[in-house]
């Protein structure tokens, strides 16, 4: 009786390690990504909450980059948590989901680039800045941003329809992971990708260094007010730091894929968790600690958001 109880513990403990094991990963980023997510709603509904903050252009784009960093935020780890519970998914529903972080990730530095427009137009312009930066032409611009980014979904599902799927025995997926990578079906999606990928990043970093350029230039100007000028361009300091965490998750991939190579499996997860917090998570809660807490118009508003304290206003 005894050794049929040792066995029987024996078992329990090695089909309740590899669980607990996975509880342990996935609360090492789900708290973080519970903390940042929650921050990120706040800052959402303060940029929400008064009307100085929906009739002020730059602040309109500012609650489209939030929006745009928390939807992904969400969407990787609704696919991080998949894949620690270990739930295969029909490809369509994959390819719904990495299709609309692909899209809300896209937004991000497009949106960065409008933001720098806006402060190279208000440093070197300021007699135009009201008629040129208008809250109608930044709704605009941030449709046309939306629609530019749906387009090129749209042709990935284009080419994804080029592969051969009545030849699948099933569309269930047989891995636990679902991202990326998986919807490249084709040489020709994985070309699109790269080539699309390497020209929006490059166009965001080009749109933001002229304006970082441009304000720098106007600085030199005795017409230009200094501490204006001194402001915006640590803005688009901030702008280019925030653009490079952007580029950095993209990759991420190429990272594991080297890292898995070169250490044992174990210590390649632990990386894993840690890459994805610090190159998915933690960019997406940037813009709102930042401003949260360098705007001044911003901020006691915030803090009374976060401490639901009314002494914060007093």
């Amino acid at each position: 009786i005894l050794n049929a109880t040792l066995s029987f513990l024996e078992k329990c403990i090695l089909y309740i390690q590899p669980i607990l094991k996975r509880g342990l990963l996935s609360s090492l980023t789900t708290l973080p990504c519970c903390v940042f997510f929650c921050i990120n709603v706040i800052m959402l509904f303060t940029l929400r909450s008064k009307s100085v903050f929906r009739e002020t252009c730059r602040y309109i784009l500012l609650y489209n980059l939030i929006l745009a960093d928390t939807l992904q935020m969400a969407v990787s780890q609704i696919l991080y948590m998949m894949s620690i519970c270990r739930i295969t998914l029909p490809y369509p529903v994959c390819g719904i989901l990495v299709m609309f972080a692909n899209l809300t990730n896209e937004i991000s530095p497009l949106t960065l680039v409008l933001m720098s427009l806006e402060r190279y137009v208000a440093v070197c312009y300021p007699l135009r800045h009201a008629t040129i930066i208008t809250i109608r032409n930044t709704e605009v611009a941030i449709f046309m941003i939306w629609i530019f980014c749906s387009l090129n979904i749209l042709i990935r599902v284009l080419l994804l329809l080029e592969f051969p799927f009545e030849e699948l025995q099933s569309l269930q997926m047989k891995r636990y992971v679902c991202n990326t990578f998986l919807m490249f079906l084709t040489p020709v999606s994985h070309e699109y990708d790269k080539a699309y990928s390497c020209f929006l990043f490059v166009s965001a970093f080009v749109g933001v260094t002229c304006s970082y350029i441009g304000v720098m230039l106007a600085a030199r100007l005795a017409s230009t007010d200094k501490a204006s000028a001194l402001k915006a361009r640590n803005t688009l300091l901030l702008h280019l730091v925030q653009l490079g965490f952007s580029l950095s998750s993209t990759v991420n991939n190429a990272l594991l894929l080297v890292i898995s190579k070169t250490v044992s499996n174990r210590v390649s997860v632990l990386i894993q968790n840690v890459l994805y917090v610090l190159l998915f998570i933690l960019p997406r809660c940037l813009s709102a600690l930042i401003y949260g807490l360098r705007d001044q118009t911003i901020r006691p508003i915030l803090v009374y958001n976060l401490c639901f304290d009314q002494s914060a206003f007093q």
